[in-house]
């Protein structure tokens, strides 16, 4: 007589009791997320897990005690875990985790217990996924081992509620330093890591949602723009219900972050363009104008249109003269992108008029452009002009490229004549 056991017997039992309690959540998942155990379809399953996990606000409900995710979790996950792929299973332990400290299902927020508890969890799966490595697996749980420790880090930076400028539970100096070293030390195999499929880009998102959560915390701005910046080449546009936030938060270190010129990586990116239509929509324009280089539409907007706006975000008032000094350079910048490369001597008179500055500023402001790589030449301090031959590449707005498509045409058509006028005064060269 056998005594074999079904594991997932347990599991077809909690899916039926669920679809009792909860009739809306019967058909399209508890049912099924039964009927794939049963017929062992652990990708399905999977899929199906994740998908109930991140429809968090139809699916996360409390039940008595405890709540849909723990009880999923505990009932269904755990029971079939052996069987799905180690990076799917971190992924649905971290959705469990981070959905249990849900305002929803915690009626005055998460406490610092809710948080370890989260943390805890995952730490076990961590640790598992390490007991149980092998050189068969290693290649499959190298990133669940990733996503986890990042996850854990971004919960201790967080308690679940992300990129929260006033969390309830600050993280202290040794969170701080434990999470700093993970960081580095996960950038540093994820740089050994090549590979380009979904998953890989998962985990990349995760680990730089992380970097740039602790760079809000600790500062500077500037090293918080450049991980934003990697986690929205990484992230799905839809990956991020905090985009608002992050969007606020990328505007301010764009404009305040030392050295960040190339301000065309974020200006036209979804989840900045999500402020148009709501208060702090002010902020994109700002930005927009910025990144033109427009002089007199900033100073306008700064001292007149949005001077309130302004006045009540520390963060600009107290770079004010150092955003000022990036809204000169960029015009600067504008100014030599405009002129063919074959005009490219700009006497100082011209700057001196085009940046709205007085005339003896001028020569500081070039030297200050050589000084950061936004451009390179060479002046004439004699004659008063500079010679650009080089400008720093920069992702370029949908009018500026439109402005260097035209550059392109007036240049075919050099060539166009060049090639006949070769062809008349030098036949034999063209036969």
């Amino acid at each position: 007589m056998s005594s074999y056991v079904d594991p997932t017997s347990g599991s077809v039992v909690h899916c039926e009791a669920m679809a009792n309690e909860f009739p809306d959540l019967a058909e399209t998942y508890y049912e099924k997320i039964a009927q794939y155990c049963q017929q062992k379809l652990w990708h399905q399953l999977t899929l199906l897990l994740l998908e109930f996990l991140n429809n968090k606000d139809a699916t996360l409900k409390t039940t008595g005690s405890s709540n849909t995710f723990i009880q999923l979790y505990e009932d269904v996950v755990q029971a079939v875990s052996s069987k799905l792929q180690p990076l799917a299973l971190a992924r649905i332990a971290s959705a469990v985790a981070i959905g249990t400290l849900d305002k929803s299902v915690q009626a005055a927020g998460a406490g610092i217990a809710e948080v370890e508890a989260s943390k805890a969890m995952l730490q076990s799966l961590l640790e598992s996924i390490e007991a149980d490595q092998t050189k068969a697996n290693q290649a499959a749980s190298f990133p669940a081992q990733l996503f986890l420790q990042s996850k854990i880090s971004l919960l201790t930076l967080t308690q679940g509620q992300p990129l929260d400028p006033s969390p309830a539970f600050p993280p202290s100096k040794g969170d701080l330093a434990t999470i700093y070293s993970k960081m580095k030390e996960s950038a540093s195999l994820l740089d050994q890591w090549s590979s380009d499929t979904p998953e890989a880009a998962i985990v990349h998102a995760t680990h730089y949602e992380t970097s740039m959560t602790y760079y809000k915390i600790v500062g500077p701005p500037e090293a918080f723009y450049e991980q934003g910046v990697s986690f929205l080449n990484y992230a799905s546009e839809n990956s991020a219900p905090y985009q608002h936030q992050l969007a606020v938060d990328l505007c301010l270190a764009a404009l305040t972050g030392e050295g960040v010129y190339n301000l065309g990586q974020v200006v036209t990116n979804p989840v900045l363009l999500s402020l148009r239509g709501t208060p702090d929509e002010w902020l994109l324009t700002l930005l927009e104008s910025c990144s033109k280089g427009s002089v007199s539409e900033f100073r306008k907007l700064v001292q007149t249109t949005y001077a309130s706006q302004i006045a009540a975000q520390p963060a600009l008032t107290n770079r004010a003269q150092a955003i000022q000094e990036k809204m000169t350079l960029l015009a600067l910048v504008q100014m030599v992108f405009e002129r063919p490369a074959s005009e490219r001597t700009l006497k100082f008179t011209d700057i001196a008029q085009r940046l709205d500055v007085p005339a003896e500023q001028v020569e500081w402001i070039l030297m200050r452009a050589f000084s950061v790589k936004l451009m390179e030449g060479s002046m004439d301090q004699v004659d008063e002009t500079v010679h650009v031959t080089w400008v720093m590449p920069r992702v370029l707005s949908p009018d500026q490229m439109k402005e260097l498509s035209g550059r392109f045409g007036q240049w075919a058509v050099k060539v166009d004549n060049a090639k006949d006028y070769m062809r008349e005064e030098c036949p034999a060269l063209t036969t």
